[in-house]
Order: C-alpha cells, then structure tokens, then sequence
C-alpha cells in the first residue's frame, strides 16, 4: 500500500460513484460508493466510530471472537471470492475527498472507518496470518460520506452502529456527554479516564466505571435537589441507583444535555465524593468478624464488599452532603462511626435480605434503616 500521512489517506478502489442526493448537495457533503480491494481498508483509523474492533482492541484481548467474527474469519481464509457479497461492507467519513481517476484512488482527509471496524480488525488478522500460497485481496463494499459537520459524523457513527447493539456507553461517549464528568473527576483522580465505549476496559486501571459512577452519585445525590422538567425520580427513594444500571445512564444523558440545570451541576460537583466513598466501603476492613459470607476475603483481609449492601450505606450518607465555597464535601460527624453503621448494614442484610446482598440492595426497607441513622445524626450537625 501507498504510504499516507497523518492527514491524507489514499484509498484504492476498483468502482467508484459519486451518489450525493439532492440534500447532500444543498447541504455542502459528497456521498461516494463502490468496491475496492479490502486491504484498502487495513490503514484507516476508527477514532470516530463508537467502537473499536472488541476482539483485540487497544492490543488486549477484549472479548471472545464472536459468531459475526467467526464468520468473517472463514470466508476470507475459504472463499475469498464471494466476501464482497457477504460482507454488509465499511462506510467511512472524511473532512474532504478528491478523485485520483489514473490510480484509481480517493485522497481523504482525516478519514475514519464508522462502521466496519469489525471487519477491518478481522481483516488485518487474515493478512496477518495468511500464509504465502493465500495471495487474495477480496473485494468490499464501501460507502464514503465526506462532511465538516462534527455533530452529524457523531450522530452517522451512532445510527450506523444500531444494528450492532451499540451500548449507551458507547454513545453517550461519542456525543461527548461524559466529557465534564470525567473532568469533574479527574479534579480527585488525576491520572483516571471515564469508560467512554464498551472497548475501554473497566479492569484497565486507567479507566473509571462511568455506569458504576453515576450509579453511585445518584445514591450520594441530596433528596432536596430540584429536578429539571422531563426528568422523573424519586431521590427519596434510592433502590433505583443499585437496581437500574441502564436507567441511571439514561437519566444523566437527559441531563447532560442541559447541563445549565442545578441538578446536573450537582451531580458533577458530587461525582468525585461519591467515587471516593464507594471506593471507602467497597473493601472496608471493618468487615472482617461480621460473618456476612458474601464479603469476599483474602489472606485475612476484605477484597470486595458486595454493592448490593454498599449502596444503601453510600444512600444513607446522602444526609451529610454538603456544598460549600470549596466544592461538595461530606460532613459525617465523629459521632457516628463507620462500624455503626456496618452493624445496623448487617442486621438488615440478615432480617430484611435474608442474607442476600441483591435483595439488599432492591430492597427499600434496607435503605430506610440506614437512613434513620443517618438522619438522626445530620440533626447534630451545626449548620455551615
């Protein structure tokens, strides 16, 4: 393949249309399709798709080869010859595109693969491992929109991408709506990411759960903030932020997208307390002699602390939130201490949960215990 610079990438094809629409034209964007030869494909980047290849992303191994992948894998390796028509093919976006008719080629500028990352992650593994007597360039579909629009290459990579179970992780991540929280938390954690798109890896000590994060900064939230019209939540009662993972992310989407609401800008200002409480419990060595078996334990010390029990004592220190000239603080008093309120954490796990951390945390009567401690103690509080 031709060498390409960090701005231009000649694209090889075999056919090529121009097949802009009537909107296209009036809206300044070129839409160009046909076949090339797949290993046209093997030098683009995927930095505006919502998802990399899952199988190898980043070079770690992600996530087993799928049947998709599976499939892909045998038609170039045995029948190379109909993979152009089995393959639903790559669409791409570039800034600008010029037509090199002699040789065949399409100059782009900042182009990225979409939808088809899959794809071109499998074929890179066919040229990779091939060996010599296997000499075929397969044929691709291809689909090429060429835009300046930020707004609707992010909105094309999403729609694209539907028919693949894109992740609202994923999304919420391309439409930039984790960007002022993972700011808001790098404040606390430097050096920590948000999990953008279901290729970031949670495990990667890099990377924040952004789902496990709002979940718990709605558990952290005041029951007094005001929620913004659309927006439908009862702070009174936090079951939901343990037992609805998906609906947590969707409500803080719905957020961000008017991020001038009080209840937005609580919820920034709160998310890196709330981290740093969760991580405080998730391995509280305070743990040990309680005999609650489902507080995982190793070489005498607590590893992990179930959050099905975590998230109604985070709940129940949604009394001692506070914003102050310094930002949100906690101001638990030295009164009540955190064995306090692990024993009370255990009756209810024992009488109410039946011993059970996932009853615990969808439980309502559970949070309600927690709580009337913690009410009990904010009235000795002095106001700031």
């Amino acid at each position: 393949m031709d060498a390409q610079t960090s701005e231009n990438y000649r694209f090889t094809f075999h056919k090529c249309r121009n097949i802009s629409s009537p909107e296209d034209d009036l809206a300044g964007r070129k839409v160009y399709s046909g076949s090339a030869p797949v290993s046209s494909i093997l030098g683009l980047d995927d930095n505006e798709n919502v998802r990399e290849y899952l199988v190898d992303a980043k070079g770690k191994q992600r996530k087993s080869p799928t049947l998709v992948h599976q499939a892909i894998r045998k038609t170039l390796k045995e029948t190379p010859e109909v993979f152009g028509v089995l393959n639903g093919g790559t669409v791409l976006v570039a800034r600008s595109a010029e037509i090199d008719d002699k040789n065949r080629q399409l100059i782009l500028e900042d182009a990225s693969i979409i939808n088809g990352s899959q794809t071109r992650g499998e074929v890179q593994r066919y040229f990779d491992h091939r060996s010599e007597d296997e000499t075929a360039d397969p044929s691709i579909k291809f689909e090429i929109i060429v835009t300046n629009d930020d707004d609707l290459i992010a909105e094309i990579s999403i729609s694209r991408n539907f028919q693949n179970d894109v992740k609202p992780i994923s999304i919420a991540g391309r439409r930039g709506q984790l960007d002022a929280l993972e700011t808001s938390i790098q404040t606390a954690y430097p050096h920590k990411k948000l999990r953008k798109s279901e290729s970031d890896l949670t495990a990667d000590e890099d990377f924040l759960d952004t789902e496990k994060l709002i979940q718990a900064t709605f558990a952290l939230m005041p029951d007094s903030t005001p929620k913004p019209s659309g927006i439908s939540l009862d702070l009174g009662n936090k079951v939901f932020a343990y037992s609805q993972k998906t609906r947590c992310l969707k409500i803080f989407q719905k957020l961000a997208d008017a991020p001038e609401t009080e209840m937005y800008q609580t919820f920034i200002g709160i998310a890196p307390v709330a981290w740093r409480l969760y991580e405080h419990w998730k391995k509280h060595q305070s743990f040990i002699g309680t005999q609650i078996r489902s507080v995982e334990r190793e070489n005498g010390k607590v590893t992990d602390v179930p959050d099905g029990i975590i998230f109604p004592i985070l709940a129940a220190h949604a009394a001692f939130i506070y914003q102050s000239a310094a930002g949100w603080q906690l101001n638990k008093p030295d009164q009540l201490s955190d064995e306090e309120l692990i024993s009370v954490a255990k009756q209810s796990y024992m009488d109410i949960a039946g011993h059970n951390p996932q009853s615990m945390g969808k439980s309502k009567a559970c949070y309600s215990s927690l709580m009337q401690i913690t009410s009990i103690y904010a009235k000795l509080l002095k106001p700031s």
